[in-house]
């Protein structure tokens, strides 16, 4: 009856019964915390010395950020990331320096396990290229039906909708699934764009242009290019947006989205599901959302600290945040600290570089002294809190200024990031496919109490 009563909005309304379920649903959904220490519940996978526990082997990417003695025990060190063993940096810096864009360069060595030629990586180039158009009438029938903000949710329900589209989509041969991801790395940065054209169209009412790819531009020329009304982009801004597709393509095969991957592929299902589900991970605050989290702290900064230049001010403003009385009161300082990086990522070591030569061609240095002075405090701040020696700053702590500087607008920070590692999610399920053999299935343990059943007429 109250569905019936509440029809017209019912949908998104939060009613009184819907309450009344929630206060039921609380009395018995508690788990005393001191029970996951009794049965020794890896929470978030961790082990308690914060290390992840061991759950696959992988030859694609790999982190190095600590060290372990004899005696077991972990000192910081400054980070590395290896694709394919190769450490992501010496990529970046060897097409700079040849005046190459990187990405299909590293996205070709973490699906074959092996740098280019020059011949195969203008053949994989071509490939991507012929890939990268979507079916007829797509845009129309699928992207602009349902727009949202969200623009990930856009993106997953057309890479869903893709099913349908394919011949053989419940084909899980390797040679299929091959094509399947490189039409998918090939379409990502197209459903990306095409998603935010729709949504400034059809809700802040835009005017709405779409521009097709040109198939002699790499991933990050054409992404700036479909996304700007003029088609216009400098030199810089599509190096510096291809460095930041490079460092996201992968990073290492416990993250939770590219875990994801790994769990939803070992169950035999299609690529567009793995990869979907994997979207869904990205899409979490906790994970791919971490940069615009960035932005809405620098923002609230910026307004509050008066003297950016002054160290007390800043250092004042970003206690206050520690002690939960400033900004969203979680007590965080955004971009500082990583879940696996100890003493530098090397992802933002990397992107330092390009965040000075881009601040300094959009005239944002100010800006840029900033986030270096809240860098340098708030890792201080931390780490006396927090009784540690080192602590890395995250490259989520930059790429959201970065992305402000090239005019992406703040919806496309997670999609981007989902461009990205379509890499690495690509080249895990084929692994996962080939050499994985096995659902992956952890065990929870009960503790609820056995009891017996009620009859209606007694409850």
């Amino acid at each position: 009856m109250i569905w019936k009563e509440n029809r017209e909005n019912a949908y998104c309304e939060i009613t009184p019964a819907i309450l009344s379920l929630k206060e039921q649903w609380e009395k018995k959904n508690y788990i005393d915390p001191r029970l996951y220490k009794e049965y020794n519940v890896k929470r978030g996978l961790r082990d308690e010395d914060g290390r992840g526990v061991l759950t696959g082997l992988t030859r694609v990417a790999e982190i190095q950020s600590y060290h372990v003695t004899e005696n077991e025990k972990i000192l910081p060190a400054d980070g590395v990331l290896y694709y394919r063993g190769i450490d992501s940096r010496d990529i970046v810096k060897g097409s700079a320096e040849r005046g190459r864009f990187a990405f299909e360069e590293a996205a070709y060595l973490l699906l074959f396990g092996e740098l280019p030629t020059k011949e195969q990586l203008q053949d994989f180039c071509v490939q991507l290229a012929s890939y990268r158009t979507l079916p007829s009438n797509f845009f129309r029938d699928v992207i602009m039906k349902a727009p949202s903000q969200d623009l990930m949710n856009t993106m997953q329900r057309a890479v869903l909708t893709l099913f349908c589209y394919d011949d053989k989509p419940n084909d899980i041969g390797l040679e299929n699934v091959l094509r399947q991801c490189l039409q998918l790395t090939a379409n990502m940065p197209v459903l990306a764009i095409y998603a935010y054209q729709a949504w400034r169209y059809s809700l802040p009412g835009e005017s709405l242009f779409i521009h097709v790819p040109k198939p002699e531009l790499s991933t990050a020329e054409n992404f700036l290019r479909m996304l700007r009304e003029d088609r216009s982009y400098t030199e810089l801004e599509a190096r510096t947006l291809d460095v930041a597709l490079v460092l996201h393509a992968d990073n290492g095969g416990g993250n939770n989205s590219t875990f994801t991957n790994h769990v939803v592929t070992s169950s035999g299902t299609d690529t567009y599901s793995a990869i979907s589900a994997a979207m869904a991970s990205l899409k979490g605050p906790r994970h791919g959302g971490a940069n615009s989290k960035v932005m809405e702290m620098m923002a609230d900064i910026k307004t509050h600290v008066k003297n950016w230049q002054d160290d007390g001010c800043v250092a004042d403003y970003l206690t206050k945040m520690l002690d939960k009385e400033a900004f969203d009161r979680s007590g965080l300082i955004y971009g500082l600290g990583h879940a696996v990086y100890t003493r530098t990522d090397p992802r933002c070591e990397v992107f330092r570089d390009y965040v000075h030569k881009l601040a300094a061609e959009k005239g944002r240095e100010r800006e840029l002294e900033l986030y270096a002075n809240v860098e340098r405090i708030g890792k201080e701040l931390l780490m006396e809190r927090q009784h540690k020696s080192a602590l890395s700053t995250n490259i989520d702590f930059y790429s959201g200024f970065v992305y402000e500087m090239l005019g992406l607008p703040r919806e496309l920070y997670t999609p981007l990031f989902a461009v990205a590692r379509i890499a690495g999610w690509s080249a895990h399920r084929m692994e996962e496919l080939s050499v994985g053999g096995k659902l992956i299935r952890p065990r929870y343990e009960c503790v609820e109490a056995h009891r017996s059943y009620t009859p209606m007429e007694q409850r």
